[in-house]
C-alpha cells in the first residue's frame, strides 16, 4: 500500500485522536484510511460519466405534444 505524509492542522489531528480514543477507531491509521474513504466518497463519483449532458435532448419529441394542438373534445369551456 503506498504510503503518503501529510501535514493537518491542529484542530484535525485532535478530532483524530478524540475519535481514536472514544473507540470509533480502532488506531489511527485505520481512521485516517476511513475518513479519507469517506470523504473520496462523498466528493462525487470517480467514473466518467457515459452520456454528454443534454445528449438525450431530442429523444423524446415524438412524445411531446403542443397544448395548443390537444384535442379538446366538443367543449369551448375553458378548464382549469
Amino acid at each position: 500500500m503506498p504510503k503518503t505524509q501529510v501535514d493537518l492542522p491542529d484542530r484535525i489531528d485532535s478530532e483524530i485522536d478524540r475519535l481514536v480514543e472514544s473507540g470509533d477507531f480502532v488506531n489511527r491509521e485505520q481512521a485516517v484510511e476511513d475518513l479519507l474513504s469517506m470523504g473520496i466518497s462523498a466528493y462525487g463519483p470517480t467514473e466518467e460519466a457515459t452520456e454528454e449532458p443534454g445528449e438525450d435532448l431530442f429523444d423524446n419529441v415524438e412524445e411531446q405534444q403542443d397544448p395548443a394542438a390537444r384535442d379538446q373534445g366538443e367543449s369551448d369551456e375553458y378548464g382549469f
